[in-house]
């Protein structure tokens, strides 16, 4: 389960985009919170501190208290902009959460047992299909990773999600299919030999 941390914040009085490129020139960015049937808070954060965050893996699966005006609000990232050529955070929306409440979030996918798989040992190749799956789940609840064993998996086999052990209460948001996360395939030289045996067989007939 991903952990809450802390962010510090400043409420922004000025919005438009002299203002952002203002806070950019200081180290910061534009940020607003939003949702929980209350008006959007306008707030600046640190960029340095969002772009590490960012690229620490989990940002917009993690839960954040961020502190702002002498007030603590628990919030999760959901939207981030990136300046395209200097790789650094440009603004950012976070999603008010309240008590109980259930949360829509891609979560990664992590594969475990590579080496219990019999296609793999045999030169099989792991294609994802899904790196990641969106699921509906309690915001206190979000998993860091939604984990597919390949124990037992051979060459031409799919791993769907009803094969998936997904924690209590994560549910697919896709619910009207047996969706594909990933399959193994038949390493090029296997694949060239069996189209040749197909072959021969058929001349043979």
């Amino acid at each position: 389960m991903s952990q809450s941390s802390t962010l510090k914040a400043e409420p922004r009085t000025r919005v438009g985009k002299g203002s952002a490129r203002a806070l950019r020139r200081e180290g910061k960015i534009p940020a607003v919170i939003y949702g929980d049937k209350q008006a959007p808070l306008s707030i600046t954060v640190s960029a340095n501190e969002i772009y590490h965050r960012i690229y620490r893996g989990h940002f917009t699966t993690t839960i954040v208290d961020i502190e702002v005006d002498g007030k603590t609000i628990r919030a999760l990232p959901r939207e981030y902009q990136m300046d395209p050529v200097k790789d650094m955070p440009l603004h950012v929306d976070f999603l008010r959460i309240s008590k109980g409440a259930v949360v829509t979030v891609e979560v990664p996918v992590q594969f475990i047992n590579e080496e219990q798989s019999p296609g793999l040992k045999r030169g099989g190749v792991l294609n994802v299909v899904r790196h990641q799956v969106e699921v509906e789940c309690p915001a206190d609840a979000i998993p860091e990773h939604i984990v597919v064993d390949l124990t037992g998996v051979d060459l031409g086999d799919s791993i769907h999600i009803s094969a998936v052990a997904l924690p209590k209460n994560v549910t697919p948001t896709i619910t009207d299919r047996d969706f594909t996360i990933a399959t193994i395939a038949a390493p090029a030289g296997l694949k060239s030999e069996e189209a040749e045996q197909t072959e021969d067989a058929a001349e043979v007939e």
